[in-house]
């Protein structure tokens, strides 16, 4: 997920996505006024309520590698009781950040956020763990994966000797400083699904959570190597991407599957960057400006899968503020909101949490009614089911009161996940 000040996660690219084409919110809402001066509007017995708990880096949790198994587990549980107490119900916990493992995996290795070494047995159970203590507190747990990413660097040496990308160099692609499994190869699409399903087997997960990253992000003068394999498999497509987007779409499908012949009552759902197309490429697309879509840039058709229903759940990271040009938060959520219309696919909104009271970002982020603006708009659309917000570590500090705000103005009640 994304980071402000490291490069290693997914958000910092929904920022700096638009930074290219444009520049560019106390204290604490003791009240129960919403930010327009009116009574909490929504009380819903159902609503999303989630927070992401990303491990890669070490963002949110555990505070760095290394640490003893009953800290780790100290510092899981009180990410569990701050969401219970700002009557959150649901933690998105990142459990395979680089195609490796926060659970005993007879496929990967264990993580190195954990002991500090890839490999290394921390002496404990976290996915399960957190999935029990979880449900002892009346949230749900999401087991978010990240499918193709291998690391963060791009020296194979420094992977465990074990690891299926040693054993299989061939998988492998660098783009852009960093490793990935090749999509369009389809072990590595059986390898990805298998090493995933293998969590779901073990615990009673309530769903798989996919992020942003399919094909990476596009770097400047750096092509993605992926000549070989469309040779091979890509001869029956129009275009390069129209096979790549195949690719994909055949990992959601598959990945849909497989969780529901496993665990029939668990969801899939998928947060992407918050562009499907600009207006400018694809009629259908939003009334946005924005460097990075999801569709060309990504290769990833998110509204087809709201549209046919792949996909239990869409929760596209709309990382802007209301009114931003490039991407205005205003236009974007009514525009999902009439993607998901007359589907089977629940509409969550990602919300930027991170951003509020940093002071790099712009005048609005140091608004502390600026989220809770975004949640007044939401309830004025009914196909916006909730909110999820990045992340762990920002509900903690909550530096300005945004999150104080959101729950004064609008989580004066609890509620259960939408089902």
């Amino acid at each position: 997920m994304l980071h402000r000040k490291s490069g290693l996660s997914r958000r910092v690219f929904a920022v700096t996505a638009l930074s290219a084409l444009a520049a560019g919110g106390g204290a604490m809402a003791a009240g129960a006024a919403t930010a327009g001066g009116e009574p909490e509007r929504r009380r819903a017995s159902r609503e999303m309520r989630g927070v992401w708990v990303a491990t890669v880096a070490n963002r949110d949790w555990p505070s760095k590698p290394g640490l003893t198994a009953d800290r780790q587990r100290t510092e899981l549980i009180a990410v569990l009781d701050r969401a219970v107490e700002d009557r959150l119900n649901t933690v998105i916990l990142q459990v395979r950040p680089t195609a490796d493992a926060l659970w005993p995996s007879p496929y990967e290795p264990w993580s190195q956020v954990l002991t500090g070494t890839q490999g290394g047995d921390p002496g404990w159970d976290p996915l399960g763990t957190a999935v029990e203590q979880a449900h002892a507190r009346g949230l749900e747990l999401h087991a978010w994966f990240n499918p193709y990413r291998i690391a963060n660097h791009t020296d194979p040496t420094k992977l465990v000797a074990t690891h299926p990308a040693r054993k299989h160099p061939d998988w492998v692609v660098t783009y852009g400083g960093k490793m990935y499994y090749n999509p369009g190869l389809p072990e590595v699409r059986a390898f990805v699904e298998t090493a995933i399903l293998d969590a779901v087997r073990k615990y009673p997960v309530d769903a798989v959570h996919f992020d942003d990253y399919f094909y990476p992000y596009p770097v400047a003068g750096q092509t993605f190597d992926d000549d070989e394999a469309y040779d091979r498999y890509g001869g029956g497509f129009a275009s390069r991407a129209d096979w790549r987007r195949d690719n994909i779409d055949k990992l959601v499908r598959e990945t849909a599957a497989g969780v529901k012949a496993i665990r029939p009552a668990a969801q899939f759902g998928i947060s992407p960057f918050g562009v499907w197309r600009n207006a400018a490429t694809d009629s259908r697309g939003s009334d946005t400006r924005a460097g990075v879509q999801t569709y060309d840039d990504l290769c990833a058709d998110t509204r087809k899968w709201v549209r046919k229903n792949w996909i239990d759940y869409i929760c596209p990271q709309i990382y802007w503020n209301i009114g931003f040009s490039a991407a205005d938060y205003a236009e974007l959520l009514p525009w999902w909101a009439e993607v998901a219309k007359g589907t089977a696919t629940r509409l969550y909104i990602g919300e930027a949490l991170y951003k509020a009271g940093d002071p790099a970002q712009s005048a609005a982020w140091q608004d502390p009614a600026e989220l809770s603006r975004h949640l007044t708009l939401g309830a004025d659309h009914p196909e916006v089911r909730g909110h999820v917000y990045f992340a762990a570590k920002d509900v903690a500090a909550d530096p300005i009161g945004a999150m104080a705000r959101v729950i004064a103005d609008h989580y004066q009640q609890p509620a259960r996940p939408p089902r």
